[in-house]
């Protein structure tokens, strides 16, 4: 009797870690996650995109995240994440330069305050327009001048719809600089400040980091992230729901609050593609700013001196509005 209830207790143990793991592996879309029954949950609750475009919370026991692992070859980092198709659309009308999104990847990416791969714009479309805010980062072209200029295939385009640059590659020309249209790249003129453990990983594509002295960088859209099911740093960090990022070829999209059908939203908000004239062909969309959800002038109020100051010339535009 006593064998039965332990073999009863086992085969129920059995049941309900295969039920953790299936649900953890669905929403994690990777190995990265380690479901076993025997792990003490925290209570911290990690909110993933699953494959079928759902968001899903598990506790954080049941992954094991390493940040910034190099968890692919070079070869798989140039190639891209198999069947995916990755896309941003950023709402103007939610926007109001709260600067979270660039915090976190300045953090996520180990970037010092005055080089920003993500940064904060304000746009008038005309003198008598309202001005708004526009978050601006690389839109990872599908026809992308940057990676024809480039003598050495730093810069190069993923079948997943990534521009990344390898830099073990970069020569550090500039080419692409002076090629991308949208002036999103940055250059380390400088030996980057990073802590130890980050300048001893080994430099893949994928993750950015080390960063070199003397190479090119800019927005990745962390696809070491997408790897693992989660949202990049600035979609997570965004107190408005301001960036949706998602898979095209699964037509969803997913701002952390929730998850659409990104053709139905970019159809009905009239989406449209910076400087789409070009030719570039963006993978970035943005949505109008229109029924903004707060007033321009508070992200001029509630900003840090520096950000003041960055915007000065604006002032008299911005207080007019009070």
């Amino acid at each position: 009797m006593k064998q039965e209830e332990i073999n009863d207790k086992g085969r129920r143990d059995f049941i309900k870690t295969a039920a953790i793991a299936t649900v953890a592996a669905t929403a994690c879309g990777s190995l990265a996650c380690s479901c076993s029954s025997k792990k003490a949950t925290t209570g911290d609750k990690v909110k993933l995109l699953s494959p079928n475009g759902e968001i899903v919370e598990i506790d954080s026991a049941y992954l094991k995240h390493e940040e910034h692992m190099a968890i692919v070859s070079k070869l798989e980092a140039r190639e891209g994440i198999a069947g995916k198709k990755f896309v941003m659309v950023v709402d103007l009308a939610s926007c109001k330069n709260a600067r979270s999104c660039v915090s976190a990847c300045q953090k996520w990416h180990y970037r010092p305050k005055e080089t920003e791969w993500l940064t904060v714009k304000l746009l008038q479309d005309s003198e008598k327009a309202a001005p708004y805010w526009f978050p601006k980062q690389c839109f990872h072209c599908d026809n992308p001048p940057c990676v024809k200029v480039c003598p050495v295939d730093a810069t190069f385009k993923r079948q997943d719809g990534l521009v990344l640059i390898d830099n073990e590659r970069c020569i550090g020309c500039k080419f692409c600089m002076a090629a991308c249209p949208y002036s999103t790249r940055v250059f380390n003129w400088d030996e980057p400040d990073q802590p130890f453990d980050i300048r001893s990983l080994t430099s893949n594509p994928e993750t950015g980091i080390p960063a070199k002295v003397g190479t090119v960088e800019k927005c990745d859209f962390c696809p070491d992230r997408a790897r693992e099911g989660l949202l990049p740093p600035c979609v997570e960090a965004c107190p408005n729901g301001v960036f949706y990022f998602g898979d095209e070829n699964e037509d969803t999209v997913s701002n952390g609050l929730e998850t659409v059908s990104f053709s139905q939203l970019i159809k009905d908000r009239a989406a449209y593609r910076y400087q789409e004239e070009l030719g570039t062909k963006p993978r970035v969309y943005y949505l109008p700013p229109k029924d903004r959800s707060f007033p321009v002038e508070k992200g001029y109020q509630d900003a840090d001196s520096a950000i003041k100051e960055r915007f000065k010339d604006y002032k008299d535009l911005l207080e007019a509005k009070e």
